[in-house]
């Protein structure tokens, strides 16, 4: 008569798919090898199936074994997904706000926008991650996250996104270049000129192609920066000017010229959160406070360009 299988069995087998060996499988789970051989061992006994092939002194998984392993981790997904909830309900009971920022508004202007609503809900603890607009929409999906800023609409019907502010994207140079004696930049200003980049393939390279194309400019792109702050550094170094989002160049007025760019290429960021959030009144007073922060930046940016 087989004996009923128990956890350890299940979280020793799970440990040496996942980890390739049985000594780093044992030190994963703080055993010793021969506790963790005999665990295994027991496991295949219970179950009746061959698990694993033994080569050369290693284990290698049978078809079975994974088939196995791939019900073993979709459970524990499962309860992985269980756990995120409860976190989520502990995280709204205690007063918690978990934040998930791309990282071309994780410089100042995130900075900004948590200190304005943590200044009116002081009791309020808030964790700030910058990761990736999928990243993040993924955390939101799997409630690791209460409320994203992310760069683009994410198709998922779990989450609900509104633009946090629309804005042209202005042109920001160097604080002595030529182009800074201008009111407005046009494209033609822009052909051969040293130009600083976003990848072709960002949200931003999509957005400015057209434009681009239509005037039939071609600026010189002597540098392509993936992230925000560090296209704005390498502008107020003197190597380049570019085109960004207002938000983008938050902290950086005393550093680099702005001017207003023509035509307009409008461009917005997007707040996301989960349609049936458990921290929707904290989640609501973020999304207020970030956008009467994104409204006050670019204001006043545009005011001094």
């Amino acid at each position: 008569m087989r004996r009923q299988l128990n956890l350890r069995q299940v979280e020793a087998f799970k440990a040496v798919i996942e980890y390739g060996t049985v000594s780093r499988a044992a030190t994963a789970l703080n055993i010793s090898q021969p506790a963790m051989s005999k665990l295994i061992a027991h496991f295949e006994a219970d179950t009746g199936l061959a698990l694993f092939d033994r080569v050369k002194g290693r284990l290698a998984p049978t078809e079975r074994g994974m088939r196995l392993y791939e019900e073993i981790d979709r459970i524990f997904s499962g309860v992985r997904q269980l756990e995120n909830a409860i976190d989520a309900i502990r995280r709204e009971e205690q007063g918690q706000l978990l934040i998930g920022v791309m990282p071309a508004l994780s410089g100042s202007f995130i900075q900004q926008a948590v200190k304005s609503f943590l200044e009116a809900r002081p009791n309020v603890f808030c964790s700030v991650h910058s990761r990736s607009s999928q990243w993040i929409a993924d955390w939101l999906v799997t409630r690791k996250l209460d409320v994203g800023l992310i760069s683009s609409r994410i198709d998922n019907p779990y989450i609900a996104s509104e633009a946090l502010i629309e804005h042209p994207l202005v042109c920001i140079m160097p604080r002595e270049h030529p182009l800074a004696r201008k009111r407005r930049v046009r494209p033609q200003d822009l052909d051969r000129v040293p130009f600083i980049s976003f990848a072709p393939d960002s949200y931003t390279g999509r957005r400015l192609a057209p434009v681009f194309e239509a005037y039939k400019v071609r600026p010189s792109v002597v540098l392509v920066a993936n992230i925000a702050p560090t296209l704005c550094e390498f502008v107020a170094a003197g190597l380049g000017i570019s085109l960004v989002h207002p938000l983008m160049v938050s902290g950086m007025q005393d550093r680099v010229a702005v001017r207003r760019f023509e035509p307009a290429v409008p461009f917005d960021f997007q707040l996301s959160r989960m349609r049936d959030s458990r921290n929707a009144g904290l989640v609501e007073a973020f999304v207020r406070e970030t956008r009467a922060t994104a409204e006050r930046i670019s204001r006043e940016l545009l005011r001094h360009a």
